[in-house]
C-alpha cells in the first residue's frame, strides 16, 4: 500500500507546481504599459510647457519602452486639458503636464467639471522658478520700497500674461500687502507685456526670467526683486520681494505632472521613479535650468501635500483681490 501511493501523491505535488505559475500569471496585472502614452499639455507647441513635456516626455519613453504622443490642448487656463484628464481610464496612461493656474482655477471660476485636488493623482514637480519683479530702466525706482512709494504719487500700471495669471497674482499680492493701488493690464502672453514695459506704457511687471531676462542683459529693463523665499540662484544680486520689507510674501511658477485619479500605485510609483532619475541626468538639468528654474522631482505624497497648500493658500488672495478671469 505503501509504496503505491507515493507516486500518486509525487504526481499530485508536480501537478500544483506545475499549475500554480500559470495561475499567478493570470491574477497578475499586465506589464506597464502595454501601450504608447499620451501627455496632454495645456498650451499651444513652442511655449514653456511643450517644451518641457516634450523634453521629459522623450526620456520617459525611452525608460518606458513605449513611444508617448504629446497632445497639445491649449485653452480656458489649462481646464479643458485637465478636463480631459481627469476623465480618462485610471490605468496612467494619460498623463498631463499642470501647473501654476492648476490651483488657481477653482478659484477664479464659479464652476469647474473637475476637482483639481480629488480628480488627480500627482506624479512628481518637474521644476519651479520665481517671477522678477522688473521696472522700466527710466522710472526712478531701484527697490520694492521705493515703487511702492511711486504708487502712492502717481498711477501706476503694470501688466501679465493674463487674468489668473502668476504675473496677475503677484501683482495683486504686492498691492494687498504694501496697501498700494496700480492698475493690472491683462495681455496674451507676458512677452508683449514685457515689451510695453521697455517703452514705457507699463511701469513694472512679474515676469519669469526665460521672459525678461533678454531685456535685463541688454539693460532695457531693471529687476528690482524675486518672489522666491529666498534669492535665485540664477539672479543672486537680487534681493526677494519679502526681504525687500514684505514678510511672507511667495510665489512661485512651478511644473508638475499628474494622472487620473485612482491609478494603482504600483504605476504611480514607476512613473515617479523613471521621471526623477530622467530629471537628474546632465543634459536634463542643463535644459530645464537654463532660465532660472530649479529642479525639484519630489515624491508623489510630497507633491500631494504641496498641491493642497497651494491650493489654500489662493483662495483668501484671489477674494481679497476680487480676482477673476475673462
Amino acid at each position: 500500500m505503501f509504496l503505491s501511493r507515493k507516486p500518486l501523491l509525487l504526481l499530485t505535488m508536480s501537478s500544483f507546481a506545475c499549475a500554480a505559475p500559470g495561475h499567478t500569471a493570470s491574477a497578475q496585472a499586465p506589464s506597464y504599459p502595454a501601450r504608447p502614452l499620451r501627455f496632454i499639455v495645456p498650451a499651444p507647441p513652442g511655449g514653456t510647457s511643450d517644451l518641457l513635456t516634450r523634453v521629459v516626455s522623450a526620456k520617459l519613453a525611452s525608460a518606458l519602452g513605449q513611444p508617448i504622443v504629446v497632445d497639445n490642448r491649449g485653452g480656458a487656463g489649462g481646464v479643458l486639458a485637465a478636463d480631459l484628464t481627469a476623465k480618462a481610464a485610471p490605468d496612467g496612461l494619460t498623463l498631463l503636464l499642470v501647473y501654476t493656474p492648476h490651483t488657481l482655477n477653482s478659484h477664479l471660476n464659479q464652476k469647474l467639471p473637475y476637482d483639481p485636488l480629488k480628480d488627480f493623482a500627482p506624479i512628481t514637480m518637474i521644476t519651479q522658478a520665481p517671477l522678477v519683479l522688473v521696472v522700466n530702466p527710466a522710472l526712478p525706482v531701484r527697490n520694492v520700497k521705493e515703487l511702492v512709494a511711486l504708487a502712492k504719487t502717481r498711477p501706476l500700471n503694470y501688466g501679465s500674461a493674463g487674468n489668473g495669471s502668476g504675473g496677475h497674482v503677484s501683482g495683486e499680492m504686492l498691492k494687498l500687502m504694501a496697501k498700494m493701488e496700480a492698475v493690472h493690464i491683462p495681455y496674451k502672453g507676458a512677452g508683449p507685456a514685457a515689451a510695453d514695459v521697455v517703452s514705457g506704457q507699463l511701469q513694472y511687471q512679474f515676469g519669469a526670467q526665460i521672459t525678461v531676462g533678454p531685456f535685463l542683459a541688454g539693460n532695457r529693463l531693471r529687476a528690482i526683486a524675486v518672489t522666491s523665499p529666498r534669492r535665485a540662484k540664477s539672479l543672486p544680486d537680487i534681493p526677494t520681494v519679502a526681504e525687500s520689507g514684505f514678510p511672507g510674501f511667495e510665489f512661485l511658477n512651478w511644473f508638475g505632472i499628474v494622472t487620473s485619479a485612482k491609478t494603482p500605485a504600483a504605476i504611480i510609483e514607476r512613473l515617479n521613479i523613471e521621471i526623477v532619475r530622467a530629471l537628474q541626468l546632465p543634459d536634463m538639468r542643463d535644459k530645464l535650468t537654463g532660465e532660472g528654474s530649479e529642479i525639484v522631482g519630489n515624491t508623489p505624497r510630497q507633491f500631494a501635500e504641496f498641491l493642497e497648500r497651494d491650493f489654500n493658500r489662493w483662495g483668501p488672495v484671489v477674494k481679497a483681490a476680487s480676482m477673476k478671469v475673462d
